[in-house]
């Protein structure tokens, strides 16, 4: 932090003041001490403000979406994602497929050639 000087002359570091004084508790009616951790009457830590920060994370952006978890994929039948189609329709479909599988095989022969032909 930054250091200020006082009326009187003396330079105060802050951050120093603050760090040595993290344990005292803070001035007023809240139950804190510097720090920001809930103390009871003696000057015992009940609940560290880590603990309060975390709370208010997950009341705020909520449980699901903090913790985001990955779900197994599950395979989903072609009859369930396209139910509505015709006969025609889902033969197009099919031939669409087949198609793709097409190119990729061209794609890989093609791979193959041009490799060859670097060699050379």
């Amino acid at each position: 932090m930054k250091s200020y000087r006082s009326a009187m002359g003396k330079t105060i570091d802050m951050g120093a003041l603050a760090a040595k004084n993290e344990d005292v508790r803070a001035v007023g009616n809240s139950k804190l001490n510097a720090r920001g951790d809930t103390i009871d009457a003696t000057g015992k830590v009940i609940k560290p403000v880590t603990a309060k920060v975390n709370e208010m994370y997950a009341n705020t952006v909520g449980n699901r979406s903090a913790h985001a978890r990955r779900r197994p994929t599950q395979e989903v039948k072609k009859s369930e994602i396209i139910p509505d189609l015709t006969e025609f329709e889902r033969e197009i479909e099919d031939s669409q497929e087949e198609d793709i599988e097409v190119e990729k095989i061209k794609q890989a022969e093609i791979e193959k050639t041009t490799k060859k032909e670097s060699k050379k």
